[in-house]
């Protein structure tokens, strides 16, 4: 089985038993950017992989969801944010670059652009991968979505006035649990294969989440990313797909469509049968 993961922070409590060995899988793994890895999927590069929750709607038919597993917040996330250099509600016409890497959080931030913040702004779609931030500086704009770890060193530099955390914004607008991602199937992938892997999955991240102050301690080392920073990162996030995540994916699908921005789609799951 070909197996798609993020090689970000936010990962880290579902890959990290994997990649330590802890948990064996007989999967190929293949590490990409979460947009990178919906095209792969997509192509069928992959028999299954994490991608954004909004590739799911996009083309819900070719896919089953792995039960159980994502990754959502039910409030501020810290690693999807508007780093603006005005008020929000100034940013009409206003030129806001975007990270290339995340087709949901650039969705979510067109939502809460039009419905919460009333603005409309002059979108630029640019790389901002964490080693991109200070070339990113040297671009005129008014503000700059940026996602995963990028969007932590950002924070930890305090060059911006004004910080939006996309995930706070949503609860706060809808009293909901936000899904940036999911793990998904090809529905066409081999369904023992995809379940066993699906098994892995489950069995790492719960290794994972019983070591949060080890992955805080590794992920500092290797993006210079201070370790309580990172710990409280992690600490934020949260990795189950429970009825309450699928009433917030589901919210944000609805309103989504209601904006003909996807196609209405329901969510359907990897099963033994």
């Amino acid at each position: 089985m070909r197996l798609g993961r993020i090689p970000w922070i936010n990962a880290l409590p579902v890959n990290a038993a994997m990649d330590h060995g802890v948990i064996p899988s007989p999967a190929i793994v293949v590490s990409a950017t979460a947009a990178e890895l919906n095209d792969l999927l997509a192509a069928g590069e992959l028999d299954l992989s994490v991608i954004s929750a909004v590739e799911y709607a996009r083309d819900a038919a070719s896919y089953h969801l792995l039960p159980d597993l994502a990754i959502s917040c039910d409030g501020p996330v810290q690693s999807v944010a508007l780093f603006s250099k005005r008020p929000l509600d100034e940013l009409d016409g206003a030129t806001v670059l975007r990270t290339a890497s995340s087709r949901t959080s650039l969705l979510l931030l067109e939502l809460l652009c039009r419905h919460v913040w009333q603005v409309t702004p002059n979108f630029a779609t640019v790389r901002a991968e964490a080693n991109d931030l200070a070339s990113l500086e040297q671009l005129p704009h008014d503000a700059v979505l940026v996602i995963g770890d990028a969007a932590l060193h950002l924070r930890a530099s305090g060059i911006y006035p004004v910080f939006a955390d996309l995930g706070e914004a949503w609860k706060t607008w809808t009293g909901l649990p936000f899904v940036f991602a999911v793990w998904a199937a090809r529905r066409d992938a081999d369904r023992s294969g995809a379940l066993a892997v699906h098994a892995d999955l489950l069995a790492s991240r719960a290794w994972g989440i019983a070591h949060l102050d080890l992955l805080a301690r590794e992920a500092s080392t290797t993006t210079g990313i201070p370790e309580p920073m990172c710990r409280a990162y992690l600490g934020d996030l949260d990795y189950d797909l429970s009825y309450r995540h699928l009433a917030g994916l589901t919210e944000f699908f609805g309103r989504l469509a209601a904006d003909g921005l996807v196609p209405d789609g329901s969510l359907t799951f990897l099963t033994a049968a």
